[in-house]
């Protein structure tokens, strides 16, 4: 092979009965896996013998409806989150939102949370004329991961306002030393360096939409889903596509990777990997330890609650794997 590939192949069905309407964030908490879910208020389930899911405790509600997205768990267990907020009442007459993105901190393992604030904020002005169906600028949709030197989270977003050329998938970066401390700590990329604030900054995006989010025939990629990969040893992307209508159609489901995060140019060019008329795709690693933020060779291939297929990942200097259908993969979740 001349470079890196992947199989997606049938696996044994599986269905969360659960309501999931964002990126999905999980961990470990000593033997029990824990993930978050929500509508618009945040659920934690547990899963160990059985599944217990309860709502999460928000010190505030200032920032509700709130989905959390992406969290990461420090050595002494403290849990650090971030949520998309959409801000609503915009646009009289309409529904359309828009999103911002805060910071939450947990000390009882994702229970309860105190909200930091709010840390990535779109530039440019509301467009009450969008045809979208959801959103009149903002950013939302997102995940988080830190660099393999541990120095930088990066936040990998969707961008709906402005100009064009500032809208699709776009990437900011906060230093692990403000985790406690976020507000105003967050750098977005622009024009080749970070120097552009969280709070009202412009985007130069990872992947420009083509067609802009305002329009009737929006082509862009959104809803990034970030893993490490211990396998490849690459960060790797799950997006959706939204073409080429109004309402925010899915025409499929796309991949991309990197080695290097901290250059946005070295992303690979995306692949589609599975038609499927729903968002949010998202991977739940199969051995031991691995989460929804770090997996290796195999990985369950989620689209909201549902999966059916498993990603098989193939290093150049590997041969290309049989298209069999395996049998069913370890996973934290049963299969139906």
């Amino acid at each position: 092979m001349a470079q890196d590939g992947f199989q997606v192949r049938l696996a044994e069905p599986v269905s969360i009965p659960l309501v999931i309407d964002s990126n999905t964030a999980g961990f470990w908490q000593g033997l029990s896996f824990r993930f978050f879910s929500s509508s618009g208020r945040p659920m934690i389930t547990t899963i160990d013998d059985g599944m217990l899911t309860s709502e999460v405790q928000i010190d505030s509600t200032a920032h509700f409806p709130m989905w959390i997205e992406s969290v990461w768990q420090a050595a002494d267990g403290t849990l650090y989150g971030w949520y998309h907020h959409e801000k609503v009442g915009v646009c009289p007459g309409t529904e359309l939102t828009i999103p911002e993105i805060g910071a939450l901190v947990s000390y009882d393992g994702g229970i309860s949370f105190s909200d930091l604030g709010i840390v990535l904020r779109s530039s440019g002005m509301k467009d009450c004329s969008a045809q979208n169906g959801y959103f009149a600028n903002g950013h939302g949709d997102f995940s988080v991961i830190l660099d393999r030197e541990g120095r930088y989270f990066y936040f990998l977003t969707g961008a709906y306002g402005g100009d064009v050329s500032e809208q699709g998938v776009a990437i900011m970066r906060m230093s692990i030393n403000d985790l406690a401390d976020p507000v105003g700590k967050v750098w977005k990329y622009y024009n080749g360096r970070w120097s552009e604030p969280g709070l009202g900054g412009q985007v130069t995006p990872v992947f420009q939409a083509i067609s802009p989010w305002q329009g009737s025939s929006t082509d862009s990629f959104w809803g990034p889903s970030i893993h490490w990969n211990t396998y490849l040893q690459k960060f790797v992307i799950l997006m959706n596509r939204s073409c080429c209508a109004a309402g925010w159609p899915q025409e499929g489901i796309y991949l991309t990777t990197t080695s290097d995060i901290s250059n946005p140019a070295s992303w690979s060019t995306p692949v589609k990997i599975l038609d499927y008329n729903d968002w949010y795709p998202w991977v739940l690693g199969t051995g031991p330890g691995e989460t929804s933020a770090e997996a290796g060779k195999t990985v369950r291939l989620f689209v909201r609650n549902f999966s059916e297929w498993e990603i098989v990942f193939q290093r150049e200097d590997e041969l290309v794997l049989d298209r069999v259908k395996p049998p069913p993969s370890p996973s934290p979740f049963r299969t139906n």
